[in-house]
């Protein structure tokens, strides 16, 4: 597809594109197109940029990952086109464990992902072959690995979906959500949870990562930020704005 970068739609437009090629390579599910579209209304209603609230759920998943013990990034079709190499980034920079985790789980996918991830320079990625299950979850959605979601203190699950994040909680994780929805049950259970774009949320907690290195902000100063963090309310605030929109 080619769209000249003076379209107003261009970044959109090219979103949609690699979701679509994504679609056509095997590592995207059919219904991976429509997740996307109606992350992309809520993106809309909060005007197509990180509003301070979800620069703030940011900053805050950023140093829960840092201080973590365990930390895993989980990873889905969406995630593995659209981001690749932020994924990738990211879990070196924690350093933390990549594990692919598919509500439309085919063999064929997990090994394309894997493949995608490896070829953006992951060097271990999880998930191929599982070997447990999240209790309580009776969909493909469950199998995960011991060393990976099992072992994990946080874990980042971008573009999530409910069951599961809330089945994550009930084993004791702390769970942090990318999810434009904020009225999703995603962000409605976890821990921290990120109304923002995914292109945009993965470069920004990259970023604040880099500063709190460069920086030397000491851990119990991120401990500090983390317990005045107040999910719920920072959700309240960002409905409020789009309420609000005129």
């Amino acid at each position: 597809m080619t769209v000249p970068k003076s379209h107003p739609r261009y970044e959109s437009l090219m979103k949609r594109d690699k979701i679509i090629e994504g679609i056509k390579a095997g590592i995207v599910a059919e219904a991976g197109l429509i997740a996307h579209g109606r992350g992309e209304a809520f993106d809309y209603l909060l005007g197509e940029k990180t509003i301070p609230e979800a620069e703030l759920a940011e900053k805050i998943a950023a140093y829960h990952l840092l201080l973590a013990e365990n930390p895993v990034i989980s990873v889905n079709g969406n995630t593995a086109v659209l981001v690749p190499d932020e994924l990738v980034e990211l879990s070196k920079m924690i350093p933390a464990i990549l594990e692919i985790n598919l509500f439309y789980r085919s063999d064929e996918r997990v090994i394309k992902i894997a493949k995608l991830l490896k070829e953006h320079g992951a060097i271990l990625v999880l998930g191929e072959t599982p070997d447990a299950e999240i209790p309580g979850l009776e969909h493909a959605r469950a199998l995960c690995t011991k060393q990976g979601t099992i072992a994990a203190d946080v874990i980042l699950v971008p573009l999530e979906d409910g069951d599961r994040a809330q089945g994550l909680k009930n084993m004791g994780k702390t769970v942090i959500t990318i999810d434009l929805n904020p009225l999703s049950r995603t962000s409605q259970v976890s821990d921290v949870s990120i109304v923002d774009d995914v292109v945009r949320a993965l470069p920004n907690m990259i970023k604040y990562m880099k500063n709190a290195r460069n920086e030397g902000i000491k851990q119990e100063n991120m401990r500090k930020e983390i317990s005045g963090f107040n999910n719920s309310k920072n959700i309240k605030k960002i409905l409020r704005q789009i309420r609000d929109i005129k």
